[in-house]
């Protein structure tokens, strides 16, 4: 089995200002970060790419469009399953004095959670109540599976990979604790960013060297390396993979490093107005979300 080799490096996803439709592109400016860009109102200017982010052999041409808005990477549709890590790093377990799991633990995400950079991150109704009122950041590594896995080996898992890139995975902090399984307490509709750009696997040879940072408000809260994971991507892959065929476009969310806001004396939890941006290395770049309050009435309290 051979490595996934695109022709694009960086790819974006984007309404153009010259058609008014969704294109998927190649950042002229091999060295942009499009999320900061994006956010300090900077042209963003992309050589269109023909064809699927997921089919390998998708062209780059000559052809430069200007993103008039940035979207999440892929689609809801082309994802299709959110695979996650919980617990992941040493230095996080350490924070929150837990043991090193001796197993991954997994949850799931639906995809309607996902949303890309500048997209308010949405703080349901039903957690706002002061109790409960306990949103937290954490930046993550983002792995896209590029061809169907299963029963992979940890020498083969990166093979697979098409490509990487950034995640936040709010986390509700009181209806996490409240029960044994995470799906609900971290699946809420729109508030996962990912992007702002997928960084071609061929490009990142070593997913275990990236710096990640998070940052609220102007102060850095997080400021980890993937060095610091328990459960590498290698073996996340394989693991992942036994007996269960993981499916081009699935994600899988890689865990983040220390400096959560629920351990931190006194807690720092998000709120309504807030904004905050998550930074991976290696050309990944700054996927930027404001943080925006639920109106209205929630329909149902857990």
């Amino acid at each position: 089995m051979s490595p996934i080799r695109t022709q694009w490096t960086r790819l974006i996803r984007f309404v153009a200002a010259e058609t008014a439709q969704v294109h998927i592109g190649e950042p002229v400016d091999a060295k942009l970060d499009v999320g900061l860009a994006l956010h300090q109102k900077k042209p963003i200017k992309a050589y269109e790419i023909t064809g699927s982010a997921l089919d390998s052999s998708a062209q780059v041409t000559k052809n430069v469009l200007t993103v008039r808005q940035l979207l999440a990477p892929l689609s809801r549709e082309e994802v299709g399953l959110v695979r996650c890590l919980g617990l992941n790093y040493a230095d996080h377990a350490a924070e929150a004095n837990l043991a090193k799991p001796t197993y991954p633990v997994l949850f799931y995400k639906p995809v309607t959670a996902l949303i890309g950079t500048e997209v308010p991150v949405t703080i349901p109704k039903h957690v706002q109540p002061v109790d409960k009122h306990l949103p937290d950041y954490e930046v993550e590594l983002t792995v896209v599976i590029g061809k169907p896995a299963k029963n992979v080996s940890e020498a083969d898992a990166l093979d697979y990979v098409l490509a990487y890139t950034g995640g936040n995975d709010i986390s509700f902090r009181y209806h996490q604790m409240a029960v044994s399984q995470w799906n609900f307490s971290k699946g809420y509709d729109n508030t996962t960013p990912i992007g702002p750009c997928l960084v071609a696997a061929h490009a990142i040879p070593d997913p275990q060297a990236l710096p990640l940072k998070t940052v609220v408000n102007g102060a850095t809260v997080q400021d980890g390396t993937t060095a610091d994971q328990i459960f590498n991507v290698r073996q996340t892959i394989a693991f992942l993979s036994q007996g269960t065929t993981l499916m081009p476009g699935t994600i899988i969310m890689t865990g983040t490093p220390k400096g959560v806001g629920f351990v931190k004396k006194p807690p720092v939890y998000l709120k309504d107005g807030d904004d905050m941006s998550v930074w991976i290395g290696n050309g990944i770049g700054t996927l930027v979300n404001p943080v925006v309050e639920e109106r209205g009435n929630a329909k149902a309290k857990l």
